[in-house]
């Protein structure tokens, strides 16, 4: 049996560490703010968020991942240092199993990167477990995934978008793409800064998201004020704008979202496509929250179409209910069982 166990949601926004026992004990955004003179690190997580766009030239915020993968090994390094330090509060983490999650769609060298990253962070390269996300957010929606019943599940984060069929406890068809919450907010920076000549920062472009974005028309439309830069004169400036101009914008990466969808339909065997059929589509992720995604995939895909109760933290249980019963998931695990 496990001594201390941990499982780890490396996601391109936010990164979640589950403590077995105690659930899901941290929950921080997948950001760093170093020093550039001494390359030291001063904040992680909440505090290095908050200042994005407002750190002076010594000071950079940064976002050790991109699409899904680790894009600054040493940096996301110290982040995963800093985030176990502060699950296991002072205990040995050479004593702890580890369970991270990958995109199914990376290549060998981007899985041994996340390993690697992990085993600096003082893991033990024998106690380290990689799973597949789209595997992890089934298991943590709910979903039979070890039933010879196929379940669909549509993972859409800040990185990546996981589209996965499922059965018998292994992914039957996939497509996994570099398109997500973090493309959502480009794009809405793209379409103001077109249209309006302003510029504006990703924490603005996240709020608008949040609080006014769509993906499919609905009852309460609303706008707000936002503040950016004039790109014509220099000056700040403040404009207002609606749901449906950010549904414009998201038009683009939403479409790559759905096309995904229904290029897994595609390879789906027909006995698995009538299950899907009569369970429907399971959404998890962050992203997963933007307003009419569902009434959107379902009007493209026909499909019925069900939001997981938690979606932020689908993966992180999904990985809770493995180190609870690794025995019942073996299937699920990428690589390394035999050191179970």
């Amino acid at each position: 049996m496990f001594t201390k166990d941990i499982g780890i949601d490396l996601g391109t926004a936010n990164t979640l560490v589950y403590l077995r026992g105690k659930g899901i004990i941290i929950r921080e955004p997948s950001v760093v703010a170093v020093n550039t003179h001494t390359d030291k690190c001063r904040y992680v997580g909440k505090e290095a968020k908050e200042i994005i766009g407002r750190t002076p030239g010594s000071i950079v915020a940064v976002k050790p991942l991109k699409d899904g993968v680790i894009a600054d090994f040493d940096i996301a390094t110290t982040m995963l240092q800093e985030f176990i330090k502060k699950a296991l509060k002072g205990t040995i983490f050479t004593k702890a199993n580890v369970i991270i999650c990958v995109p199914s769609g990376v290549t060998a060298v981007e899985r041994r990167a996340v390993r690697e990253a992990c085993q600096k962070a003082g893991a033990n390269k024998n106690n380290v477990l990689i799973i597949e996300e789209p595997m992890a957010a089934a298991i943590g929606a709910g979903l039979p995934t070890n039933s010879p019943s196929g379940s669909m599940i549509v993972d859409i984060g800040g990185g990546t978008s996981e589209v996965a069929v499922i059965s018998m406890g292994g992914i039957v068809a996939s497509r996994s793409i570099r398109c997500a919450g973090d493309e959502f907010d480009n794009a809405i920076i793209n379409y103001i800064k077109k249209k309006y000549n302003l510029l504006i920062g990703e924490p603005t472009a996240e709020k608008m998201k949040l609080e006014i974005g769509s993906a499919f028309p609905h009852e309460k439309e609303a706008s707000m004020e936002i503040k950016g830069r004039n790109l014509l004169n220099g000056l700040p400036e403040n404009i207002i704008i609606n749901s449906a101009e950010i549904r414009d914008a998201l038009v683009e990466p939403l479409s790559r979202v759905v096309d995904a969808i229904r290029a897994t339909l595609e390879e789906t065997p027909p006995e698995l496509s009538a299950d899907i059929i009569e369970n429907g589509i399971t959404l998890s992720g962050g992203s997963a929250l933007l307003r009419g995604l569902d009434r959107l995939i379902n009007r493209e895909t026909g499909m019925p179409i069900y939001i997981a109760e938690y979606p932020l933290d689908c993966v992180a249980e999904g990985m809770g209910k493995i180190l609870e019963k690794i025995n019942d998931y073996q299937d699920a695990l990428t690589e390394n069982i035999r050191y179970y």
